[in-house]
């Protein structure tokens, strides 16, 4: 969203009056089906997200692959600043997410913002919370907003498969150590030939699995799709359904938020993702099972894959934002934070959430026009909306009298989601909110549902409600 106007010095109310905008207020419908419902308490301002970009997502290992992560954070600010006309001085605060982090670049928000042009006045930090990294830095946003520490923040996220930091083993690293202390020539040559056995040579990857269960995450995903009896044929139908609305949105000019990307060195500018292939449910049975062979479900063309990108939102208070001649894309409302058993509800995270922060905002799930929920894998998000329509699994470990109630799919992930855009796990947060807020204007709703699950058995919510005309 560009700022429509730039007059400095203006009150907030002014702006608004001029602008014909609802000031510091969310209590009038935008439409007629849509609940009259009052968020905006006494004392705590509303918090805005004026705009959401991002750079394409690619697969790990395509043209971005020569960078490093920095790169295209730095990239992520650059189209965030182009987009809308923000001068550099008027951010309080940066927060970025990430999870493999690159150890050249531990704090890659502050990295990120220098690299941009930022001020080195504007202090910066990392957050990191698996899959939902980038959420976490929207609300660590909301909560710097709330408080009035700030009032215009950006957060963001990146991720970078294409080069993992691989380390030595540690019996090698003790050894490294050891041996640049050593004073004497033959304790020097014995640590030496010590380094050269194979088990010092043995390389350290990074961790695919959950440190506390030892599990990869795609094994849980196909003992989830088996507990809740999900077949192969319908995890490809929704991988197929994923990627054929991904590839409309992309073909119609709906997926706004991509900036384009040149990057240094190819000739073409990057202009939108390349993992969007959509195909055939039959083509897609023929491929084997990835985790448990030979009769596990879950494969390449039903799971999300690895994934380059980074993407970035301005985060404000709604005062500030009409202050500085901002037209907000959405009120950021209420969210929630959950935890569940990591080993067999690792990825049940939208299921707990959802309820929770509707609960939280006094919303119904019929009064929602727009959901946008995180897909690991399309088994993953079968197994969660057929937990939200049982009965046994809200009484049985959800503590509740009776079931849930599932999106109704026809509101669902319309212009696609991890499963076909990619996802770049510190990035995806802002992606779903973006979207959310930008179908909410193209479809005409008034409020939104993100809600993601991560590693650890972590899951997020968030009510997201479209700016009015």
């Amino acid at each position: 969203m560009a700022a429509i106007v730039r007059r400095r010095g203006c009150s907030a109310l002014a702006v608004s009056k001029a602008l014909g905008l609802r000031h510091l207020s969310a209590s009038t419908a935008l439409h007629n089906a849509a609940p009259n419902k009052t968020f905006s308490k006494p004392g705590i301002p509303n918090v805005v997200l004026v705009e959401g970009i991002r750079i394409p997502f690619l697969m790990s290992g395509t043209t971005y692959a020569s960078l490093m992560p920095h790169d295209l954070a730095r990239n992520a600010l650059l189209g965030l600043i182009k987009r809308t006309g923000l001068e550099r001085d008027s951010v309080d605060y940066i927060v970025l997410g990430t999870v493999i982090q690159e150890v050249k670049t531990s704090n890659i928000a502050r990295e990120a913002a220098l690299g941009a042009g930022f001020s080195e006045k504007i202090p910066a930090h990392t957050v990191t919370q698996a899959c939902i990294s980038s959420n976490q830095a929207i609300t660590t946003a909301i909560g710097m907003i709330v408080s009035g520490s700030c009032h215009a923040v950006i957060a963001g996220g990146v991720e970078f498969m294409s080069d993992v930091p691989i380390r030595v083993s540690r019996k090698m690293r003790k050894l490294m150590l050891s041996l640049n202390k050593a004073k004497k020539l033959p304790q020097k040559l014995s640590l030496i030939s010590q380094m050269l056995s194979p088990s010092a040579l043995a390389p350290e990857l990074p961790a695919v699995a959950e440190f506390s269960t030892g599990e990869t995450m795609g094994h849980s995903a196909d003992r989830l799709a088996s507990a809740f009896s999900i077949s192969r044929r319908e995890q490809d139908e929704y991988a197929a359904r994923s990627h054929k609305l991904a590839f409309e949105a992309s073909e119609n000019g709906l997926l706004t938020d991509i900036v384009p990307y040149k990057v240094p060195g190819k000739p073409e500018t990057v202009l939108k993702d390349n993992g969007v292939r959509p195909s055939s449910v039959e083509q897609m049975s023929k491929l084997k099972p990835a985790f448990i062979k030979p009769h596990g479900t879950i494969t390449a063309a039903n799971s999300s894959f690895l994934t380059d990108g980074a993407s970035a939102c301005l985060v404000m208070s709604e005062a500030k934002a009409l202050e500085m001649g901002f037209k907000p894309k959405a009120y950021l409302r209420d969210y929630v934070y959950v935890s569940q058993d990591p080993k067999d509800q690792l990825l049940l995270g939208p299921t707990y959430a959802t309820p929770k922060v509707l609960e939280k905002t006094g919303l119904k799930i019929s009064d929602i026009s727009v959901f946008e929920y995180h897909e690991a894998f399309a088994g993953q998000i079968l197994a969660n909306l057929k937990a939200m329509e049982s009965n046994w699994f809200a009484e049985t470990y959800m503590n509740r009298s009776s079931k849930v109630g599932a999106p109704d799919i026809s509101k669902f992930n319309l212009w696609g989601g991890s499963l076909s855009l990619g996802h770049p796990f510190g990035a995806t947060g802002v992606r779903l909110v973006t979207t959310a807020a930008n179908r909410l204007h193209k479809e005409g709703g008034q409020y939104g549902l993100v809600a993601a699950c991560a590693a650890g058995g972590i899951g997020h919510g968030m009510i997201v409600e479209a700016y009015p005309n």
